[in-house]
């Protein structure tokens, strides 16, 4: 059968097959080359380089030595070890910094405070403080006015609490040093606390409470249930977050009165990164030392308590369960999630075994399902390569070790849909009392060496090196050089991991579950799992394929 064809394009066609096979056609080389100007041409068309003798500078070429040139002076690397320094004022407040080369500065403060010390008052003031961190003072009368000055200097402000610190800080040109100092004076010693302000951080507080409750990510309520189990109604088990039957109860005189007993200058540690120490030392004697605090200036009536609660950390164990509904995120990939984190006593910053632990949890690791197995995500950690890469139905495990001054918390987050509950658990829990298990020398340099990686990598940002310079004096009166903690590091044998895990596991185990947690098995259970072999009572062998 005839293929239909169009006899005017297939004319066209070949009319411009001929045109271009005579405009284009390749010229053939017949091997002679025309050369000017230092560079051949060929017939086809193409060019070679040809070096060219012509003399085009007077200057000798840079490929022979200059004569009568002395020797070369290279460059070496100076001595960064700058040393911290640390100068006590009359009032008790603490200054030390940590002189850097570069434009900007850090600066800021850093307080003995936190939800830790809310045992006489409503929980969430801290919360609150939070939220009203940099408004109006008694030098600037609305927070424009204190942004507005940053912003001259090219500078910006943040405020973050922990359970047992309050931080307040600025990074800006160093030239504007001056402002920055007066600015941190005013909103830790002078806020105004107006009325209105207040109001619009309590709806900011309902706001983040709401909010919380909607993510996918429960971490901020889970770590709050986590430490209430573990250290229940004392220190560090208070919540972070204000409950929502509190917000109506803080006012500003709660507020002026917590902050007159906490916020004092014996509890302060003001630290600058990229500053000279003397210049520090002369501001804060002129804006921290000199003039009046708020709470001073309005006479405020001390209320019970009439001092700071010194009461020490006491680690109990137990459980906070929360039968909920957590949203689907469908769209993102998330199907419905239980989330449960179990969690044994660690020790606080201070303890021997502190460093042991630092590299136990790197060993464990962990991190989300999605990117397990990628290069940089942690896939050979415990957690990815026996928990995450064998069980298709988890999808996140993560161990997190919090240290604070008396006491600690090494936990494991994890989340697999509810009808998988008590798998989570008894995988989570035989990970825990596998801990003690003697780590491969690999397994154990890997560990160490990613932990000194990620110590000096962070100390890299001034913020950090600010805010590792603030927590230290605070805590010990003095700050350790980094190469201190990496020769630490260096010394932990697999022994001390050991060591530091069966420590962990002598402790009654905490556990904190929110989601559709029907049919979680109880601590009882847990802790009878961990004393044996890691396994739940009456629970058949895992499978991978379930």
């Amino acid at each position: 059968m005839a293929l239909p064809f169009n006899t005017k394009t297939l004319t066209s066609r070949v009319f411009l097959n001929k045109c271009c096979r005579t405009i284009w056609r390749p010229y053939v080389s017949t091997g002679g080359a025309n050369i000017e100007g230092g560079r051949a041409s060929n017939l086809d068309g193409s060019t070679i380089n040809v070096p060219s003798k012509e003399i085009v500078t007077p200057l000798p070429p840079l490929s022979q030595p200059i004569p009568d040139l002395p020797p070369v002076q290279y460059a070496r690397p100076g001595d960064q070890s700058n040393v911290t320094q640390v100068t006590r004022l009359s009032n008790g407040l603490r200054v030390a910094s940590e002189n850097r080369f570069g434009q900007f500065c850090t600066v800021g403060v850093v307080i003995d405070s936190g939800p830790r010390y809310e045992l006489a008052y409503p929980s969430g003031v801290s919360h609150f403080l939070e939220k009203l961190a940099f408004q109006s003072t008694q030098s600037f009368g609305e927070k424009d006015v204190i942004f507005k000055e940053l912003e001259q200097h090219g500078g910006i402000c943040d405020c973050q609490s922990s359970r047992d610190t309050f931080v307040y800080a600025a990074s800006a040109d160093s030239r504007g040093l001056d402002s920055v100092s007066r600015i941190l004076a005013d909103v830790v010693l002078r806020p105004k606390l107006a009325t209105e302000e207040v109001d619009m951080a309590r709806q900011a507080v309902k706001f983040e409470l709401e909010t919380l409750g909607m993510r996918p990510e429960q971490e901020p309520i889970l770590m709050d249930m986590i430490h209430a189990a573990a250290f229940r109604d004392n220190t560090l088990g208070l919540p972070k977050l204000c409950p929502p039957q509190n917000a109506d109860q803080i006012d500003r005189t709660l507020l002026l009165n917590y902050l007159k007993h906490h916020h004092s200058p014996d509890r302060m540690v003001l630290a600058g990164v990229g500053v000279p120490h003397d210049d520090l030392v002369r501001l804060a004697e002129k804006y921290f030392v000199e003039g009046s605090t708020t709470w001073d200036m309005e006479k405020i009536v001390a209320k019970d308590p009439a001092g700071v609660d010194g009461s020490i950390a006491q680690y109990t164990g137990g459980s906070k369960l929360e039968e909920c509904a957590i949203p689907v995120y469908a769209a993102v990939g998330l199907p419905e999630l239980a989330h449960v984190v179990i969690g044994l006593k660690g020790c606080s910053h201070q303890d021997k075994d502190f460093i042991a632990a630092c590299v136990l949890n790197i060993m464990m690791g962990g991190g989300g399902s999605f990117s397990a197995g990628g290069p940089g995500k942690g896939m050979y950690t415990r957690l990815y390569t026996n928990v995450l890469n064998r069980y298709h139905w988890m999808y996140s495990a993560t161990a997190y070790n919090h240290a604070y001054g008396d006491s600690g918390l090494f936990c494991i987050h994890a989340t697999a849909p509810p009808t998988h509950i008590r798998s989570l658990v008894e995988v989570i829990t035989r990970e825990l009392y596998t801990m003690q298990a003697k780590p491969g020398d690999q397994e154990l340099q890997r560990a160490k060496t990613q932990l000194q990686s990620m110590l000096l990598m962070n100390l890299e940002a001034r913020p950090v090196v600010f805010e590792d310079i603030g927590r230290q004096v605070l805590a010990t009166g003095e700050r350790r050089r980094p190469e201190h903690f990496i020769q630490e590091i260096g010394k932990i044998t697999a022994e001390d991991i050991q060591n530091v895990a069966r420590r962990f596991l002598a402790s009654p185990p905490a556990l904190a579950a929110r989601g559709e947690i029907k049919g979680i098995p109880d601590v009882k259970d847990i802790q009878t799992a961990l004393a044996g072999e890691g396994r739940l009572p009456g629970n058949r062998r895992l499978s991978l394929f379930r």
